[in-house]
């Protein structure tokens, strides 16, 4: 397998510059921008009481809001022309879900470096993608770091 270029690269965001710059790194990468794939996953829905009983929120409502932020994210970092996806659930698994979905040749997202008490409570989506992906995961570390 050569290094470049790549036929489809998945890029998870969270609309931090850590992930404005993994959408950089990813471009080149590729043939054409459309082979860059990039995924936000939205939380499930949270059940939420309320006087009359228990409701949901609106997944449309929801999902619209997560396409239009994700729309004006790349925008406001100057790429444009790749494919985009919106998808519900537990991130780490739904990132590794869907690079094997689209045959991916490689992930690419960036370490937020969470340690000791924080990463125990956060959890680590880099970390879940690294054990579940069934192809390479180029992981950025951040610029702060």
């Amino acid at each position: 397998m050569s290094w470049l270029p790549k036929k489809t690269v998945v890029v998870p965001v969270d609309f931090s510059t850590a992930s404005a710059d993994a959408v950089k790194t990813a471009l080149p990468l590729v043939a054409k921008p459309e082979d860059v794939h990039v995924i936000y996953v939205t939380a499930p829905p949270i059940p939420f009481n309320y006087a009359e009983g228990w409701a949901l929120d609106d997944p449309n409502t929801r999902m619209n809001a997560a396409k239009e932020h994700l729309g004006k994210f790349l925008s406001s970092i100057n790429a444009s022309g790749m494919t985009t996806v919106i998808r519900e659930g537990d991130p780490g698994l739904i990132v590794a879900d869907y690079a094997e979905e689209v045959h991916a040749d490689l992930i690419v997202m960036p370490s937020h470096g969470y340690h000791g008490v924080k990463r125990l409570l956060l959890g680590s989506v880099t970390e879940r993608v690294l054990r579940h992906a069934n192809c390479p995961v180029l992981v950025l570390k951040r610029s702060e770091a």
